[in-house]
């Protein structure tokens, strides 16, 4: 990896799309830190589209899409991409599963929640849990006592030995059952919603994130960056980022926006 400050100009002024992790990435301890909010802000009204990627649940996603600004959210993994538009007051959802798909998978995932608690004392379901639509979240560190390593194994085995997948995030093992992700829901996106190319995808875009579960996005962006904290998962992260902010967390992508406004 290398320090973001290496990223070469030519490279800094085509980007234009701004995707982003949310937790640890934009949020620091579980917050939301109004410089980030700022930063958000400011890259908007510079014309940059910010879109978040994140495991995050739809309830949260239907308000990220209203509120914040940006360009619309992919969320509980890939599941899907949800963006409002201010002029027609309407909600776009865009969905990778069917309707029937999605019920028929999320009651198997409720059987999955069952097996996993009553196999692994100490975790919980997360939060925000009744407000997911097609994905399992397990809370292994953002409101119970964080869960050592092979818990969180275990939380992955118990997933994948009965037909769902799992990805591991800073807080949270997301499970679903399905093909979707994050990375292939962002590229349908940024070439459905947007109208990019294969070739533009690569110049146009930057993804930012902390975890596991970024990885493939890692893999896959030319334009990839960690923030610091992703050096603490290095051994759990298959994919490391291009480029790595000196900053932590939500101070991190701080660091990039400047970087980006800075050099346009």
């Amino acid at each position: 990896m290398k320090n973001l400050s290496t990223m070469s100009l030519s490279q800094v002024q085509q980007i234009k799309y701004i995707l982003t992790d949310i937790d640890d990435t934009l949020t620091s301890n579980g917050r939301l830190k109004s410089n980030a909010y700022a930063s958000m802000e400011k890259l908007s009204n510079e014309d940059y589209i910010i879109i978040p990627v994140t495991g995050r649940c739809a309830g949260w996603c239907d308000h990220i899409a209203r509120m914040w600004p940006v360009g619309g959210v992919v969320g509980e993994n890939g599941a899907f991409f949800f963006s409002y538009d201010h002029a027609s007051k309407k909600m776009n959802n865009v969905y990778s599963q069917t309707a029937n798909e999605r019920e028929k998978n999320f009651a198997l995932l409720k059987q999955l929640k069952n097996k996993i608690l009553d196999q692994v004392p100490g975790t919980a379901e997360a939060s925000d849990q009744e407000y997911r639509i097609t994905d399992l979240a397990i809370d292994f560190a953002e409101d119970v006592s964080k869960l050592p390593e092979n818990k969180i194994n275990q939380i992955v085995q118990i997933a994948k030995q009965n037909g769902a997948i799992a990805k591991i995030s800073s807080i949270h093992v997301n499970c679903w059952i399905g093909t979707h992700n994050k990375l292939s829901t962002s590229l349908n996106m940024l070439k459905e919603n947007f109208g990019l190319s294969d070739k533009e995808i690569q110049n146009k875009v930057v993804f930012i994130g902390d975890s596991p579960n970024d990885s493939t996005m890692f893999g896959f962006f030319e334009n990839s960056v960690g923030v610091a904290n992703v050096v603490d998962l290095m051994d759990s992260i298959e994919i490391l980022p291009k480029y790595l902010t000196s900053n932590f967390s939500g101070d991190g992508f701080v660091e990039l926006a400047n970087f980006i406004i800075d050099n346009k």
